[in-house]
């Protein structure tokens, strides 16, 4: 019965969620479906966007366990003494990490400068130039790209490592994640390349070798789903402890809303009434469903403006797969 269901599934898959190169489901930790499209295979590896968003997230909730962090009340300019600040730049100097964390940080853009930031050599200095401004401390602004790889310089200060080595050691590594290399664009062509890879394991770094924080990681569904089981299991991955249960409770919670989208926001990660998510552009995305115990992983793909994924989870998945709904 199951089988000719989820033939139809993948049919509807195919036609209407082109862009699709994986999806895995997982119910109480064993998985219910894996399956791959577009010529993708178990051993691809996608650009996941601002799926790496919430990946950074759980390097915070590490580096915070560890004490590296003493509270996300500290000021960002604190971690950053060597950074001169404008005279009458009063804003920057109030903004907290938990700001960052929750989005809630103004910068002075209005449209994103992507071809001044993509060709900068440093852009967590590039970020913090943008920091502050005439918005208002505490009121939600969505920063998609521009802005988040402070958090990333904050990283690499308090671990005294790169955050690609910090994620090996405490968290890629433990839940068998293999991310080979630092990903460094000379051209806007290999940036392109990149973005339509399946073949690539790596996380995008800038010129002075800090990775990103709010885009460029490569993921496979597998991978992705491991991350959403950590978080279902409190933390614990084979009897140990990778990232304490408070900080997942306090990162997967409404700290900020986007009101004008009708979206809850965490630390990184976007709230619903199920659970929470990673999203990434292009329909990437790591769905944790905490009522049903349930992982739901879909690896895609950019195509701008695809068809929505809660919609194709919530409608489809979710029915097919789980037989309490």
């Amino acid at each position: 019965m199951i089988q000719g269901k989820t033939e139809t599934f993948e049919e509807m898959v195919m036609r209407d969620y082109g862009n699709i190169t994986g999806i895995v489901v997982l119910k109480n930790g064993e998985t219910l479906y894996e399956n791959y499209f577009n010529k993708c295979t178990a051993n691809s590896r996608i650009h996941v966007y601002s799926v790496t968003k919430s990946i950074v997230s759980i390097l915070m909730g590490i580096a915070m366990d560890k004490g590296c962090i003493k509270n996300l009340d500290q000021k960002v300019l604190d971690f950053f003494p060597e950074y001169k600040i404008k005279k009458r730049e009063k804003t920057i100097q109030t903004i907290t990490l938990r700001n960052l964390l929750t989005m809630t940080a103004p910068y002075k853009y209005k449209l994103n400068p992507y071809i001044k930031y993509f060709t900068s050599d440093d852009w967590v200095k590039f970020s913090l130039d943008l920091l502050g401004g005439k918005g208002a401390v505490g009121r939600f602004r969505y920063a998609p790209l521009i802005g988040p790889d402070i958090i990333s310089g904050i990283l690499g200060k308090v671990t005294g490592q790169s955050v690609i080595d910090f994620a090996r050691e405490n968290l890629f590594g433990p839940l068998g994640i293999i991310v080979e290399k630092n990903i460094i664009f000379h051209s806007k062509e290999e940036q392109l390349a990149f973005n339509k890879a399946t073949n690539i394991s790596g996380w995008v770094a800038d010129p002075m070798g800090v990775n990103t924080a709010g885009w460029g990681l490569t993921l496979s569904p597998i991978d992705m789903a491991k991350i959403g089981q950590l978080y279902l299991n409190n933390g614990i991955w084979n009897h140990k402890q990778i990232i304490s249960a408070r900080w997942i409770e306090e990162s997967t919670r409404e700290h900020s809303r986007w009101e004008a989208q009708g979206l809850s926001y965490g630390y990184l990660w976007w709230i619903n009434e199920d659970g929470f998510a990673a999203m990434g552009d292009g329909g990437n995305i790591i769905y944790v469903n905490t009522k049903r115990n349930m992982v739901i992983s879909i690896a895609s793909l950019f195509r701008p403006k695809v068809k929505d994924r809660m919609e194709l989870i919530r409608e489809y998945i979710e029915p097919l797969f789980d037989d309490s709904v």
